[in-house]
């Protein structure tokens, strides 16, 4: 799809049952592809407890405190569908997309999951797919704001 969500980064079937299993499986993502050094997953679990990344629709994004910006490399963003709801402190999860960004480099992707997770049509379609082709064609469909 871009350099920012390889193919590697869409996991069609996350394996945490915990928001934090759920933020460290998105941080591992994020560190395996080179984007981010192991200390941003500690400072993504940082945020958390002080700002919740829940965005509703199913959604939660976690990110780095600004603190963390200094252990990123480049941009880069994970996406990761449960087949189990995820309790996100009160709002049910799930999908976790987790963002490294580098400047406005990651906005336009950020933009366009955004635009899925305000469609409740494509957001049965996200839920539902299993591969990781699917997924990647229902954020295509979507152009950027």
């Amino acid at each position: 799809m871009t350099e920012l969500m390889s193919a590697d980064l869409i996991v069609p079937a996350g394996r945490a049952t915990t928001k934090d299993e759920a933020i460290r499986e998105a941080g591992a993502l994020l560190v395996q592809s080179g984007a981010v050094a192991p200390h941003y997953v500690d400072a993504m679990l940082e945020r958390e407890q002080t700002v919740s990344t829940y965005m509703g629709s199913f959604l939660a994004i976690p990110h780095g405190t600004d603190q963390a910006k200094g252990e990123i490399t480049r941009s880069a963003i994970c996406l990761i569908r449960y087949e189990h709801e995820i309790d996100w402190g009160g709002g049910p999860v799930r999908v976790v997309v987790g963002i490294a960004g580098v400047g406005d480099e990651h906005l336009s992707l950020l933009s366009r999951i955004a635009l899925v997770f305000t469609d409740a049509d494509r957001v049965a379609r996200v839920l539902a797919a299993t591969t990781r082709e699917a997924l990647t064609q229902i954020l295509a469909e979507v152009e950027p704001a």
